[in-house]
């Protein structure tokens, strides 16, 4: 086996997300970077998750369009969905981003090794590969590996797929059944639906997007059940057997054993902390299970050691990482930034959109904070009947006593644009009013973050 070795001020393990744009920005200041990446540059979300998803979601919501043009004076032939035609698209959008990515990070002389990083010490890491290993010593580390979909300890699994494999079906299957009603298993349920899918969703939960704002989930429910899919919620799946090539999922649900029969079954039961085979025991970090503690700075329990991403919990969300890279590489630089969670904003690509960010009703009631909230409806936005989109509504929740916007809830059209607006709003501080004083653009989707902001007042113009 050969072996070299070379010493640089950072090296970074995952080239997801998180480790990508923390070596970007290390190197960008003058850093020496190696990024260790085992699979693909840009790690699951531009390879198995965020990007592929939003592909075939979006060739889905043409094909949607394509179905109801006559709404709009449109005639045409009945469109086909063309299941294998998707894909290659997809896969043609997930290379040509991640070229994109390789070509940033050679620009920038970060060296890319498609190799698995793991530690033989504080400061040393050796990366392994087909082609041999290699041992990187190294000022600061990075960790930055990830998550791997979650499988549940159900009987009789075998044969279920998770988000890695649904990706690249080769036909549009008769009946899916979905388990887990998160961001995945919602996406993968709307996407499936609208090509035709028997869909049905059982999750284990009282609703749809647990920790999202209660308005919201329920809206959200009723749409997916005017499409035509099935939710169970408070379910709990027992057992999954095989029949003739079809999957039988025995549950519970409101207290009586049921069973259904699909052709599928996708596990979107969430993902668990990528950090197996890294060597944390011999360095012994810090850990909650498999999840790497780490503090504001994103500094592990062991000094020049950090940890970014779906490794150290919370919000399993690529922006989310991506910030966290930003930051433990100004840290691992020398410089003194903490993360900011305030204004993490959260989006669902479904039909309708979900979108948060900050606090909602019941999280600021918890803190035992008195608030004002506002609401605006789509249906009574000009741009929105215009489009024919108008499912939905904007909710914006301030301090009683402030008047300090403190979170933005939101289902409809491109809410998953609209909520950068509110993002920033809270991130800064602003108020409500200050947003409702804000001059929007007419006629445009977002006018109806100004109307829920005047709500807020009762002074919404058109409500």
């Amino acid at each position: 086996m050969n072996a070299s070795a070379e010493t640089v001020d950072l090296a970074i393990i995952g080239g997801g997300p998180g480790g990508y744009v923390a070596a970007l920005r290390a190197a960008s200041q003058g850093a020496r970077v190696v990024l260790a990446e085992a699979d693909e540059v840009g790690g699951t979300c531009l390879n198995r998750g965020c990007i592929p998803t939003k592909a075939l979601l979006r060739s889905a919501e043409i094909f949607e369009q394509a179905r109801n043009a006559a709404d709009f004076g449109i005639i045409a032939e009945p469109p086909r969905a063309d299941l294998p035609a998707m894909v290659k698209r997809m896969d043609s959008v997930v290379s040509q981003l991640r070229k994109g990515v390789e070509l940033l990070l050679k620009g920038r002389g970060v060296r890319l090794l498609k190799a698995k990083g793991s530690f033989l010490s504080a400061d040393k890491i050796v990366a392994r590969s087909q082609a041999g290993e290699e041992i990187i010593s190294a000022g600061r580390v990075i960790i930055a590996t990830g998550s791997v979909p979650a499988r549940p300890p159900i009987p009789g699994g075998e044969g279920v797929i998770t988000s890695n494999e649904i990706l690249w079906l080769k036909e549009i299957p008769g009946s899916l059944v979905v388990i887990g009603a998160g961001a995945i298993g919602l996406e993968f349920s709307h996407l499936f639906s609208v090509l035709g899918t028997k869909v049905t969703i059982l999750e284990m939960l009282p609703r749809l997007l647990p920790t999202e704002d209660e308005e919201i989930t329920t809206e959200l429910g009723r749409a997916f059940r005017r499409r035509g899919v099935d939710i169970y919620t408070s379910a709990t799946v027992n057992e999954i057997c095989s029949s003739n090539g079809r999957k039988q999922v025995k549950y519970t649900y409101q207290e009586k054993a049921s069973v259904i029969e699909a052709d599928l079954v996708l596990m979107a039961t969430g993902r668990v902390p990528c950090t197996e085979g890294l060597g944390l025991d011999k360095l012994g970090i810090e850990m909650d299970r498999r999840t790497i503690k780490a503090n504001s700075r994103l500094e592990t329990s062991i000094p020049g050691i950090y940890a970014i991403g779906d490794v150290i919990g919370g919000l399993q969300l690529a922006h989310k990482a991506s910030a966290e890279g930003r930051v433990a590489a100004e840290n691992a630089l020398g410089h003194n930034v903490e993360m900011d969670y305030r204004a993490v904003p959260a989006c669902v690509h479904t039909h309708p959109q979900t979108a948060s960010v900050g606090l909602n009703e019941a999280q600021a009631a918890a803190k035992g904070i008195k608030v004002k909230v506002g609401r605006f409806p789509f249906r009574a936005l000009g741009k929105a009947v215009a489009i024919g989109d108008r499912t939905g509504f904007v909710k914006l929740t301030a301090d009683a006593e402030t008047g300090v916007l403190l979170g933005a809830q939101m289902i409809g059209p491109h809410v998953t644009d609209l909520i950068a607006e509110t993002a920033l709003a809270v991130q800064m501080g602003l108020s409500a009013k200050q947003v409702a004083d804000t001059i929007h653009a007419h006629p445009t989707l977002a006018e109806a973050v100004q109307e829920a902001a005047e709500d807020i007042f009762g002074l919404a113009i058109h409500k």
